[in-house]
């Protein structure tokens, strides 16, 4: 797919709220309501019953130039309630007020009770055929599009939460087959917490904030969750994947997904195979590192939705590829020794590589929040024919608890008419009435079998595309509430994974572990935790052990014999550079010229360049403008994937103590440095030389040219340190931060003692 979409303008920044620039002063003549922007587009228009209707989407948005009622009678004057007099009591005839006022009361449904905050982007995908000796179902087949909408969500946050805390990612898509619905509702972690859905309450309970206080938000720090998770040993692989920087994603469009559960893949022969899903990001896998996800947290926590859609919009597609690991569907549903219907276990790639079956594209943002991303429902359920479940006992729960909850939430049972839920294949379920019901179905005789409506509907059979569940045998055994044998190996796979991490990824899951069991209050919870840890690795147990001042506690049995697994770490390949941030620092005395040559290369290099200065506006704007897209009082180098100085540039009129705590005595005259300054330094804006320092503390590639070096130096940076480029001129500069940024971070830079 082109990298650009032919109505985005070279050179365009994402992050216009809106398709035309506004005026300086209120629009006064009346006019159509304005076009989505280009990168915009709502639900594909289809009745209530699946049909499609070949209605313009801009048929179902809102019309007219002129402000109305909800029944479209037009109205003179919102600002003012009815009243006996200008002075008078509001009167209750006031038919506006009260329609005005009762629907704001009403805008908010219930939040979700996990996965309340996400973002979400329409999108297409295309199956590469590849699949089609596994499973008959119609979508995978070769270069079948299917329109998608996917939701990308935190699990334990409220809606107001950050977007960039340490915390499971949800990966939901919806495909909109031509044989019905078919949701695959997945993590970016491929375990979870628990074995079996009785103890979801449990699990969500512990890691909510405590019910006394509601705090903390958005966060497993606290007893609660520690109390659980060490109690409920099973919890171990997935808390690890958690502490890791898998926890704390760079970006939804650097993320991977997984399906988390074995499904069963059924072809047209009536073969069977058991799966897992994945979805491998094109961009690979990249993470926060822990003090960028603190600093975002607090300038800008809607990073990770806004990354999402001003990529979309400046057409740097973000793109996933769907694989699947296959295993033969025999009765005892294991592979290589690993129970396959245990959801807190993966299999290696290494033993069963991931085959890639698709290409997911995300190509539009949704045109409205409230219709779309919040209202959309998924439900593990929903699915076509050539895809069965297994009987996974947290999948079992999964296929009851997210049907009741929709009915909750979204006000009835006919949630599945809300467009964005909206089937693409026919509907004709005999299911009538209930609040929402915005279908007007005809007929007499909503049951069948029936004469009355002539028979309709039909039942189909396996030729006609009928959904027909798998006969799988079921084992003749007692009712009985416990878990198998082989559910009680909860070590050995959180082994694999810490011996499959790099000594930089094992400093920050150390790190991790120290900071969240610090958290917590309760001597005897981090205790407890350290007997886990000492059951994964010794190392890793002495290493928290002793940031948490508490003695190292030997392992109660052996530590498992396993072999890592190169494919679980982050670390150590290279990837496309699309849609990366490069932040290009200037002034009027900058080498302008330079900054133009820079910035032309970026963006042919499908990369989004922002110039950062002391003020908006432009730059040299008596010659060739260059437009300022951050000033240094709003930039903040955890925006950025890599850093540039087009010169050394002066402190700014604002660098100003009072108004910005990162400015230094040496700016305010003051001698006292303000909290959070940089090293003073004669000459250059304190604010840059905290944006440098950071960028370079955290693994992104800096540099510059046109005496670049000397802020450099300010800022702290070793001359010839990993992954810092002196440049001749802006233009020469992008052929060496190539390469670095392909690596995500410059690794070289972290010190490691594991």
């Amino acid at each position: 797919m082109d990298k650009a979409r032919p109505d985005h303008e070279p050179g365009d920044i994402p992050g216009r709220p809106a398709p035309e620039a506004p005026a300086v002063d209120e629009p006064t003549e009346p006019r159509e309501p304005l076009p989505p922007k280009p990168d915009q587009h709502g639900p594909d228009t289809v009745s209530p019953t699946g049909q499609a209707t070949g209605v313009d989407q801009a048929k179902v948005a809102q019309a007219g130039p002129y402000l109305t009622t909800a029944q479209g009678a037009r109205l003179y004057d919102t600002d003012h309630s009815l009243k006996a007099g200008p002075r008078g009591p509001v009167l209750l005839q006031d038919h506006h007020l009260r329609e005005k006022i009762t629907h704001f009361d009403h805008e908010r449904i219930p939040e979700r009770v996990v996965h309340a905050r996400g973002a979400a982007a329409h999108g297409v995908f295309q199956g590469y055929g590849t699949a089609v000796k596994v499973t008959k179902a119609a979508f995978l087949g070769k270069d079948v599009r299917t329109p998608v909408f996917v939701r990308f969500s935190t699990v334990l946050g409220s809606r107001g939460s950050a977007d960039t805390v340490r915390d499971t990612r949800g990966f939901a898509t919806k495909f909109y087959t031509t044989e019905g619905t078919f949701d695959l509702v997945g993590n970016n972690i491929p375990v979870f917490f628990i074995q079996d859905a009785i103890k979801f309450p449990d699990i969500i309970h512990a890691g909510k904030p405590h019910p006394d206080r509601e705090i903390p938000q958005a966060q497993s720090a606290h007893d609660s969750f520690w109390d659980f998770v060490t109690l409920h040993t099973e919890a171990t692989h997935h808390t690890l994947w958690n502490m890791s920087d898998r926890g704390i994603p760079r970006s939804f469009r650097m993320m991977e997904g997984f399906g988390v559960h074995t499904f069963r893949l059924v072809n047209a022969d009536g073969e069977t195979t058991l799966v897992k899903f994945h979805w491998k990001p094109k961009l690979g896998v990249h993470s926060m590192v822990w003090e960028e996800a603190q600093i975002v947290g607090g300038v800008d926590p809607d990073f990770h939705r806004r990354d999402l859609a001003d990529a979309i919009e400046a057409g740097a597609y973000p793109q996933w590829e769907l694989g699947i690991q296959t295993f033969p569907d025999t009765p005892e549903q294991t592979f290589e020794g690993i129970d396959l219907l245990d959801p807190t276990n993966i299999v290696p790639e290494e033993l069963a590589p991931v085959r890639p079956i698709g290409l997911l594209t995300l190509d539009a943002n949704p045109s409205n929040f409230f219709a779309e991303t919040e209202q959309v429902a998924f439900h593990p359920g929903h699915l076509v024919p050539g895809i069965d479940i297994t009987d996974d006992p947290l999948l079992a729960g999964r296929l009851f608890s997210y049907l009741d909850t929709q009915i909750s939430r979204l006000g009835g049972p006919n949630f599945a008419q809300i467009p964005v839920n909206r089937t693409h294949a026919p509907v004709n379920d005999t299911l009538r009435d209930g609040m929402h019901q915005t279908a007007v179905h005809r007929g007499v005789a909503p049951y069948r079998p029936n004469s009355l409506d002539g028979g309709c509907p039909f039942l189909a059979g396996a030729d006609t595309g009928a959904y027909i569940e798998v006969p799988a045998p079921v084992p003749a055994a007692r009712k009985v509430r416990q878990a198998p044998d082989s559910f009680a190996d909860h070590f050995s796979q959180p082994r694999r994974f810490w011996l499959s991490m790099t000594p930089v990824e094992r400093e920050h899951i150390i790190a991790a572990y120290t900071f969240e069991l610090s958290k917590c209050y309760e001597q005897a919870i981090r205790e407890r935790a350290l007997k886990v840890l000492a059951r994964i690795d010794s190392e890793l147990c002495e290493q928290v052990a002793a940031g948490l001042g508490l003695p190292a506690p030997k392992p109660e049995e052996p530590l498992a014999a396993v072999d890592p697994s190169p494919a679980l770490s982050q670390v150590g390949r290279e990837w496309p550079v699309d849609g990366r941030i490069i932040g290009i620092v200037a002034d009027e005395s900058a080498d302008l010229a330079g900054v133009r040559s820079l910035r032309e290369a970026v963006l042919g290099a499908g990369m989004v360049p922002l110039v950062i200065a002391p003020a908006g506006g432009v730059l040299d704007a008596d010659g060739d403008p260059v437009t300022v897209q951050r000033t240094f009082a709003a930039a903040r180098s955890t925006e950025f994937d890599a850093v540039v100085l087009a010169g050394a540039p002066a402190p700014g009129k604002d660098a100003l103590g009072a108004r910005d705590a990162r400015v230094s005595d040496a700016t305010t005259g003051d001698t006292t440095p303000a909290a959070g300054a940089a090293a003073p330094a004669a000459g250059v804006d304190p604010r840059v030389l905290l944006l440098v320092s950071e960028a370079f503390r955290h693994g992104k590639a800096v540099g510059g040219w046109n005496g670049a070096t000397r802020v450099l130096a300010a800022a702290g940076v070793p001359a010839g340190a990993p992954g810092v480029v002196d440049g001749d001129s802006g233009g020469g500069m992008l052929d060496a931060l190539t390469p670095l940024l392909r690596r995500h971070r410059v690794w070289d830079r972290f010190h490691t003692t594991v």
